[in-house]
């Protein structure tokens, strides 16, 4: 006779298969009230044995409770943003760029579906569901593991015993969103405006019931560390596919720049035009597509800059238009004092959302397009996220629109700087515009991180007189919030320890990029802390004789810093208005460190290149671990070109230029050996 825990483990068995059967293979054989038994029986035994439940079994799906907060989750391989391209021509410039990078070595691309979805990570330890996260910020994401867990088509246990970390897309198919909607209307609620927009208010859902009840899905397209030896992204997929992940059926691969275009053309025709020749219509929102470099040593070889990787790309359908009527335009003031002219349209429907504003550009993009009111105006999303104004279909006959000659905000008269198109209001201390979006940005997630002040509430305090600069933050008092609307005792208690608890968490790369510097981003300020790790040292640096020079000099030996973000640094913190803040901070408290993990004995900057006695990534690793940096091009940075069999002429040529020392296995091992 079967025992209690050898039926609920025969069980388990049986609703994987058809899980699989159902989500993977689309190919079910048994009805929905069939498994709805299945699961009921799991539920009946588990109920009378409660030591059975483990977690993959169907009833964990919606088990846990409401929570209060996502929690962050730090990630140690960022998901970068990739790189965008709008047209032909440009993907071959990519295409070109990849060949100069690989040495001339003709590349395999894979080309995916770009989803218009959420990005997610999720990850396993020994073939168990641990943790799932957002995307976030790219570095840091919210935990949302319960949520996730409830959506069907995630593999709550694996085929295998495997520990992995792995990055999809959630998404409401289109049918799916349309009955979702048609539920929310009969219901009395408001529909929702786009599948997106729905998806990412349902996983950020606090109750994980609810989050059941709606039908997301998921697609998984890469492997970010774990137990998987693949050389390609093709066969990393292969194995997802073999774990349970579901990975979308139109990932195909192509070599070289003709198949690539070709291929293109067909996703094109087929999404865009519906020519069925190509494939049938994607059941979800596709707005490109992402190409990458299947080979995982020439993705190494290729490296990436400070925001993107250099081996792939994202292909941007063209963007959809209608026309609609301008009413009006809106100058904004925005951080760094560029007055931006907005259009004031008549509402119309996008892209599955309302229109009420696009963006110009410049005043001098309004002169060009010769703009009135009422003018009938061509408006398209560019990348499908930005409305655009493109063109007058139909010119009224009113005056043209006329640029402003003073700041909306402030008043002071607007300038425009030699070799800039933008007008610019030059009142940095007194414009609170401009100080609005800065404290706002300055606060944010991802800089220091205060929650509790937004714009809103930005301007409140501005206005009140409370903030002049960003450093005023740091000096409010719950005795002079509470005096204000909106602020109860609680609210302005939370806000000041919260001020506390983000003096004590900041990192120096965090406050160099709350201090919003041009050109300097997460990952910038990330390798500038790393270097210097405290503000002080930054700053000797400024203080000498040269100092402004002294800093860009130095700056530009950080490999991953060039020219522009060194000198835009440099000016920086030269800047008098900008050190009186930087001492404010400091005088209060804000002067975070960064903490450096211990290195090994290796120093200098590795390209590792040609046929080798050993896998290349092994060969990496091993540099890395004994405390080198491995890039994936030769420049004056590099210290060592570690050449093997058949290396490219180029990497030679280019070590060559810079002076860069090549040696072979026997010298590199002889680095590597410790003392």
């Amino acid at each position: 006779m079967t025992s209690p825990a050898e039926r609920h483990a025969q069980l388990l068995a049986e609703i994987e298969e058809h899980d699989r059967r159902y989500h993977l293979e689309a190919r079910p054989i048994i009805s929905d009230a069939e498994y709805d038994a299945l699961v009921a029986e799991v539920r009946s035994l588990e109920s009378q044995q409660p030591e059975l439940v483990v977690a993959w079994s169907p009833t964990q799906r919606v088990g846990m409770k409401p929570v209060s907060d996502f929690p962050k989750v730090v990630r140690a391989v960022p998901m970068l943003s990739l790189d965008n391209t709008y047209d032909e021509a440009e993907l071959t410039k990519f295409h070109e760029r990849v060949l100069r990078g690989l040495g001339g070595e003709e590349p395999t691309y894979v080309v995916e579906p770009k989803i218009d979805g959420i990005g997610i990570e999720v990850t396993y330890a020994k073939g168990v569901y641990q943790l799932g996260a957002t995307r976030g910020d790219g570095r840091t994401g919210d935990d949302i593991t319960p949520n996730l867990k409830t959506i069907r088509r995630l593999p709550v246990r694996l085929a295998e015993p495997a520990s992995l970390t792995a990055r999809g897309e959630a998404f409401l198919e289109l049918a799916g969103f349309e009955r979702m909607n048609d539920e929310r209307v009969l219901a009395g609620e408001e529909p929702f405006m786009n599948p997106r927009n729905a998806c990412a208010g349902t996983l950020k859902q606090k109750d994980p019931s609810k989050v059941a009840g709606r039908p997301l899905n998921l697609l998984f397209y890469e492997i970010v560390d774990g137990d998987l030896l693949a050389e390609s992204h093709s066969a990393s997929l292969a194995w997802l596919r073999k774990l349970g992940f579901p990975v979308s059926p139109d990932i195909a691969t192509v070599r070289g720049l003709d198949p690539l275009l070709e291929k293109v053309r067909g996703w094109d025709a087929r999404v865009r035009g519906g020519d069925r020749r190509f494939g049938e219509p994607l059941p979800y929102d596709a707005d490109g597509l992402v190409i990458k470099v299947d080979n995982y040593a020439q993705r190494r070889e290729l490296g990436a800059t400070a925001k993107f990787p250099r081996w792939a790309i994202a292909y941007k359908f063209p963007a959809r238009q209608v026309t609609t009527l301008i009413r009006g335009i809106i100058p904004t003031v925005g951080r760094t004092g560029v007055v931006t002219p907005t259009a004031d349209l008549e509402p119309v429907i996008l892209s599955g959302t309302k229109v009420k504003r696009a963006g110009l550009h410049n005043y001098d993009q309004v002169k060009r397009l010769g703009l009135r009111p009422g003018d009938r105006v061509l408006v398209e999303k560019a990348g499908e996220i930005i409305p655009q104004v493109l063109s007058v279909t139909e010119p009224s006959e009113q005056p043209p629109f006329e640029p402003p000659t003073v700041c909306p905000s402030c008043g002071h008269p607007l300038v425009r700087y030699e070799g800039e198109v933008a007008l610019r209001c030059p009142n940095r201390v007194e414009c609170k515009d401009q100080l609005m979006w800065f404290v706002g940005f300055f606060c944010g997630r991802g800089q220091m991180n205060v929650a509790g002040i937004g714009l809103l509430r930005a301007w409140q305090l501005i206005e009140a007189g409370l903030i002049k600069d960003v450093a005023d933050v740091f000096t409010l008092t719950a005795e002079e919030l509470v005096k204000l609307e909106r602020w109860d005792t609680l609210s302005a208690s939370n806000l000041v320890a919260g001020l506390e608890e983000a003096k004590k968490k900041a990192t120096l790369s965090r406050l160099i990029t709350a201090l919003g510097i041009p050109h300097v981003g997460h990952v910038a300020a990330q390798l500038i802390a790393r270097r210097y790790q405290r503000l002080a040292a930054i700053l000797e640096l400024v203080d000498r004789p040269d100092g402004k020079e002294a800093l860009a000099a130095d700056l530009l030996e950080i490999d991953g810093i060039g020219e522009v973000i060194a000198r835009a640094v440099a000016d920086f913190f030269s800047d008098p208005e900008a050190r009186r803040v930087i001492d404010k901070l400091r005088g209060l408290g804000v002067d975070p460190e960064e903490t450096v993990a211990a290195r090994g004995h290796l120093e200098g900057s590795f390209v590792v290149t040609g046929t080798l006695s050993r896998p290349r990534e092994e060969i990496i690793r091993r540099i890395e671990a004994a405390g080198g940096k491995v890039t994936g091009s030769v420049s004056k940075k590099t210290t060592y070109l570690v050449a093997g069999a058949d290396v490219g002429k180029a990497k030679m040529d280019a070590a060559e230029k810079h002076g860069v020392k090549v040696i072979g296995e026997a010298e590199l091992e002889t680095l590597l050996a410790p003392g």
